[in-house]
């Protein structure tokens, strides 16, 4: 699922089913986690680029985790993953890039909250789907999302489930530029090798301090996701 790969200081991981549309299974959850702290200790990597293969950045979990069909200790493990993952995403150090190349949906949305930098295509659209699925956020989005963008397009966003184009994305403050599809890699390249050649050390203190309480609102806001998920999933 992960193609990883570096390029000066910047390290690329690529979400690569792009027949599923880059859906995370388990094993993805697991692999990301990873490449992330390969990557976190890697004195070579000085910034990190998320983006995905074909037309989707991420659709987020793999049908497979959303079928209720998932034995009790696959779905154990996939939850005690994604948690993992989510601590990974929310303590990393080094600037974390999005290159967001098409639909981005579910966590492949959330998760765009965890990064510093998001760059979307011009043709790009987000969703965070949760309402029209009978669901609730996830990912600590709950919090995350209206601490980053406007109070008023996170709640319609969350409520509407509706489709967020690029512009809207840079408009609510979520996205930092919109750039053209065939421009996408290339922008956030320079943009990642601005920060790449900076002092790391200097990079690395400022992101905490930026981001300091994130780790704390996001687990206390997934965990109230959970409690709400479970109640609804367990309705009659």
């Amino acid at each position: 699922m992960i193609d990883e790969h570096r390029d000066g200081a910047t390290t690329w991981l690529t979400f690569t089913r792009p027949e599923n549309l880059n859906a995370f299974t388990i094993a993805a959850y697991r692999e990301l986690r990873i490449a992330l702290q390969r990557a976190e200790s890697d004195d070579a990597t000085r910034a990190v680029v998320f983006t995905g293969r074909g037309r989707a950045f991420s659709v987020g979990a793999d049908r497979s985790l959303l079928s209720g069909l998932l034995p009790d200790e696959q779905r154990r493990y996939a939850g005690e993953e994604f948690a993992a993952l989510l601590d990974t995403l929310s303590t990393f150090s080094k600037p974390l890039f999005a290159a967001v190349n098409g639909l981005s949906v579910g966590l492949g949305a959330t998760m765009l909250l965890y990064c510093d930098v998001i760059l979307v295509a011009e043709t790009a659209r987000l969703r965070m789907p949760f309402t029209a699925l009978g669901l609730v956020p996830e990912a600590g989005s709950s919090a995350l999302l209206p601490a980053r963008t406007r109070w008023a397009d996170a709640m319609w966003a969350m409520l509407s489930s509706e489709w967020i184009d690029a512009t809207a994305a840079h408009q609510m403050g979520l996205a930092w530029k919109v750039v053209p599809d065939d421009e996408l890699l290339r922008e956030t390249a320079a943009a990642a090798q601005v920060l790449a050649a900076l002092d790391p050390k200097s990079v690395s203190a400022t992101k905490r301090l930026m981001i300091e309480g994130r780790q704390q609102a996001a687990r206390m806001a997934n965990e109230r996701e959970m409690v709400e998920m479970r109640a609804l999933l367990n309705r009659e």
